[in-house]
């Protein structure tokens, strides 16, 4: 019997032995995830967003942020994130602490960075429109208000306007500030609290206010004048010209340029200005016919408000509408808005001029049809009106349909890298420039006869 017993109780202190020696293998393990966290599926799918090349590039720039964090390379200061991104007050704080997870901790990670780079910069059209609205939200108590607009557009324009140099007067950045949050709507309720912006608001307001969404879409990259949403054209103009008679400012050319493309936003050149060429149809149509370059179209009416249209072709003369669909209307004040065509019809751009039929009205205008245009200026540049059409999906652009004009003014958009023809330089023959005339002589057997 004691030699049974013997073996058996050998065998049962081997296997307590086991049983101990793997207890403290899992307790190792334990210690080991506690100390590595498993990997964070949102850094995983973050990463697949970037190519090996991107991923080492965004590697470097942390290593670099967090060494001048000075924290042994462990994470990236709130203070150097800023700085480095050119942001500063309320929304550089709201971006930091978004790219944080909220954490409220002032480390930002490895993975942070590649999570908010994923979403923000890689992530679709929604996901970026998501994240933006909640950067919006700088006091991040999800309910977006006015006040939370207001402070990030004086924001805005600070950053802008001291990358170009001209910082404007408190004034100017009041006006401003006030015709954006007059394009904005507020239709989300709240008990005791008054309405804020809905995501369905914001995405309507990014339509109407494009170049706050081009800024605010390209807010982690180095900043620098020409980084996009930041962009200025210069406004070029003789210099015995007072700016103060002048209707585009800097912060109306930003506003306008947010619906162009990076290479028109280099140089806008004062074609025409009625209280130095007078209220001339035929001057107007003069100054602006040396080029092809796309132009800006600006009227201040009676009323005060201030409006116009971007015309992508020259302001030729043609006996029905014309144009493309990079033509559009705008607001100045007191509201800033912006209204690109819709493709609901081609009834773009109108320059009808000597002709004697009331079925083709004399004057220049945008959209909507014959005698109900959504921008109209008679050829006596005296009168005019504004419908709201669908062509563009625009209100009536003053406070009455009726235009009375003040001040217009036009100016003309210097494509970067394209020669500009000097004005004393005749493009074609007149039968070239005016192809409705060729058209009315084809028709009388002439048109040939003449070249």
């Amino acid at each position: 019997m004691e030699n049974k017993v013997g073996p058996m109780k050998n065998k049962k202190k081997i296997w307590e032995g086991k049983t101990k020696r793997n207890e403290q293998t899992r307790k190792k393990g334990r210690m080991g995830n506690s100390q590595s966290p498993p990997p964070n599926p949102r850094f995983n799918s973050a990463s697949r967003a970037f190519t090996p090349k991107e991923l080492e590039d965004l590697k470097s720039l942390y290593n670099s942020l967090a060494a001048q964090s000075q924290t042994n390379g462990q994470y990236v200061s709130s203070s150097v994130f800023q700085v480095y991104f050119g942001l500063k007050g309320p929304l550089g704080e709201r971006m930091f602490d978004l790219a944080t997870q909220g954490r409220k901790d002032n480390k930002l990670t490895f993975e942070d960075l590649v999570i908010t780079k994923g979403t923000y910069v890689k992530g679709t059209n929604d996901e970026i429109e998501e994240f933006i609205y909640r950067l919006l939200d700088v006091t991040d108590d999800e309910i977006l208000t006015r006040s939370d607009l207001d402070s990030v557009l004086v924001n805005m324009f600070n950053h802008i306007f001291q990358l170009k140099g001209s910082q404007p007067e408190s004034s100017s950045h009041c006006y401003m500030v006030e015709t954006f949050l007059n394009a904005a709507t507020f239709s989300k309720d709240h008990e005791g609290r008054d309405k804020s912006m809905s995501f369905e608001d914001f995405k309507s307001w990014c339509t109407l206010v494009p170049s706050v969404k081009k800024f605010l879409s390209n807010l982690l990259v180095p900043p620098d004048p020409g980084r996009l949403g930041s962009k200025v054209p210069k406004l070029q103009y003789s210099e015995n010209i007072d700016s103060g008679i002048l209707l585009l400012r800097d912060e109306y050319a930003w506003h306008i340029g947010g619906a162009l493309s990076h290479e028109e936003l280099e140089e806008w050149k004062l074609l025409y200005h009625s209280s130095l060429n007078g209220l001339s149809f035929n001057t107007f149509l003069s100054n602006i016919s040396s080029g092809d370059e796309p132009t800006v179209l600006i009227i201040k009416d009676r009323e005060g408000y201030i409006f116009g249209g971007f015309a992508s072709q020259p302001w030729e003369r043609h006996g029905d509408f014309y144009g493309d669909m990079k033509t559009f209307l705008f607001q100045l004040y007191p509201k800033a808005s912006i209204f690109r065509p819709t493709g609901a019809n081609s009834n773009l751009q109108w320059c009808a001029v000597n002709f004697s039929s009331e079925t083709i009205p004399n004057g220049i205008g945008f959209g909507g049809r014959i005698n109900h245009f959504g921008m109209f200026l008679s050829a006596s540049f005296d009168q005019g009106h504004t419908f709201s059409c669908t062509t563009f999906n625009s209100p009536c652009l003053s406070k009455t349909a009726k235009i009375c004009p003040e001040v217009i003014e036009c100016w003309g958009v210097v494509r970067k890298g394209l020669e500009q023809e000097t004005t004393d330089v005749v493009k074609g023959t007149v039968l070239e420039r005016f192809k409705e005339d060729r058209h009315m002589l084809n028709l009388v057997g002439i048109a040939n006869a003449s070249e």
